[in-house]
């Protein structure tokens, strides 16, 4: 137990430094993947190609690639940010395309004769998708869109690997420091994990029940 005492500070603050990258990413990767979804299904083919190569690339590279980029290479590219806002710029990039696929099956679930009736009174195609669409598809895109984020919650713990001192990186170095305790302090950080991925998971699951009771 001495290991998990005085492991605690350091835990502590690598699970604030978990919640922070997960908000700042969230809310970036929810308001990017938003937008591209938008544009997959706009009517104008380069916002549907743009969007679709962005979903595309991105979907199929690796996290660790991604953030290596966002460490390494922005730098070079006189990208003067931390590494901490580097970290969240490479998981709001990673993120947002399957936040994207999560708003646009959301927006497919829709029926189409929604939107045909919003251009029939004029509504251009942001007012159709602002004010039609989207508040119909909200209810069925929350479920997938919480999974999303307990991913993002698991996939800051990359972030440790470049100098972000998360969660993973607190437990990394709890390990180093109680070598005799290893299994308690990787417990330690599992149960911190969950604590933070639990409940997303039961308000998944609640809202998914409450919109098949809607349906």
């Amino acid at each position: 137990m001495d290991a998990i005492v005085e492991s605690t500070p350091l835990y502590l603050e690598g699970f604030v430094e978990t919640l922070k990258l997960l908000a700042i990413s969230g809310v970036g990767a929810f308001v990017v993947g938003v937008l591209v979804a938008a544009m997959r299904i706009s009517p104008i083919p380069t916002l549907r190609t743009f969007a679709t190569v962005y979903t595309e690339l991105l979907r199929n590279v690796p996290l660790l690639l991604v953030l290596f980029f966002c460490a390494f290479v922005l730098p070079l590219l006189g990208v003067g940010f931390d590494y901490f806002v580097l970290a969240c710029i490479g998981l709001t990039a990673y993120t947002s395309p399957f936040v994207a696929e999560a708003v646009r099956s959301g927006f497919n679930g829709v029926p189409i004769g929604q939107a045909e009736a919003a251009r029939s009174i004029g509504l251009n195609f942001g007012q159709t998708v602002s004010l039609v669409v989207l508040p119909q598809a909200v209810r069925m895109v929350i479920p997938p869109l919480i999974n999303v984020f307990i991913a993002l919650t698991k996939n800051t713990s990359v972030a440790g690997v470049f100098f972000v001192i998360e969660l993973f990186g607190a437990s990394n170095r709890a390990a180093r420091d109680h070598s005799d305790a290893v299994i308690l302090v990787l417990l330690y950080a599992a149960l911190l994990y969950l604590v933070i991925t639990v409940p997303l998971g039961l308000i998944a699951g609640a809202i998914e029940k409450k919109v098949a009771v809607l349906r």
